[in-house]
C-alpha cells in the first residue's frame, strides 16, 4: 500500500468523528488572516471535511468560481459534502477526491491557495506545486502546529513529514515560507489551549 492510500485509509477512519469545532476555529482563523477575497480562485488543499472551503464558500457571489476542494480521503470528502448541503449553494464547492501534489488544476490558474492543519502530512513538495499553480502574486495561507506544542499520536507520528520543519515561533514560519519561494510572508501564532498553531500567509513571486 503506497503512502498516500495508507493516509488515506487512516483519515478514512476518522471522518465520523473528525473534530469538526478545532478544525473550524483554524480554518476561520487562516481565512481572516490570508483574506482570500469574495470572488478569488481558490483550492483548499487536504481539505478534510471541508472547514475551510465550507467557510469560504459561505456567502460568495453567485457569480464566483466554485472553491476546489481536494482531499486524498473519499470518506473525508463525502462528510464535507454532507455538512455543505443547506450551508452553501450547490455547486459552490467542487470537492475532489485526489491527492494534494499535484493539485488538478492548470499552471497559474489559482489566485488563493489554502492549507489547513494538514501541510506537515504534504512534505515540502507542495509549496513548488502551488507556486505552480498560483497566478504571479497570488496569495497561499497555511497552518503548521508549533513544534513546541505538537503531540501527535503514533499513529500520525509515522505519516509527518521530515522535510517541513516545525516553528517554534511566528518568525521561523516566516523564514521557512521565504525559503520556499514565497514573499511578504507573515505570521501569527493561534493558542488553542493546549495547542497552538502557527497560522502564515504570504504572495507568490509577482513574476513566476
Amino acid at each position: 500500500m503506497t503512502e498516500s492510500a495508507t493516509l488515506a485509509e487512516v483519515f478514512d477512519e476518522l471522518a465520523d468523528s473528525y473534530d469538526h469545532g478545532h478544525h473550524e476555529e483554524i480554518a476561520r482563523a487562516l481565512i481572516a488572516w490570508a483574506d482570500p477575497g469574495a470572488t478569488a480562485r481558490v483550492a483548499d488543499v487536504a481539505c478534510g471535511a471541508g472547514a475551510v472551503a465550507l467557510q469560504v464558500a459561505r456567502g460568495r457571489p453567485d457569480t464566483a468560481p466554485a472553491v476546489l476542494a481536494v482531499d486524498l480521503s473519499p470518506g473525508m470528502v463525502a462528510t464535507g459534502r454532507e455538512r455543505s448541503v443547506g450551508l452553501v449553494p450547490v455547486g459552490a464547492i467542487d470537492w475532489r477526491v485526489a491527492d494534494a501534489v499535484p493539485l488538478p488544476v492548470p499552471d497559474h490558474s489559482l489566485d488563493v491557495v489554502l492549507c489547513a492543519s494538514s501541510l506537515h502530512f504534504l512534505g515540502r513538495r507542495v509549496m513548488d506545486d502551488w507556486l505552480r499553480a498560483l497566478r504571479p502574486g497570488g496569495r497561499v495561507g497555511f497552518t503548521l502546529p508549533l513544534a513546541t506544542h505538537f503531540r501527535p499520536s503514533e499513529r500520525f507520528t509515522r505519516h509527518i513529514s521530515r522535510d517541513v520543519p516545525l516553528p517554534r515561533t511566528a518568525r521561523e514560519a516566516d523564514a521557512w515560507a521565504t525559503a520556499c519561494g514565497f514573499s511578504g510572508a507573515a505570521s501569527r501564532i493561534l493558542d488553542l489551549g493546549a495547542r497552538r498553531v502557527a497560522v502564515i500567509a504570504a504572495n507568490a513571486p509577482a513574476g513566476s
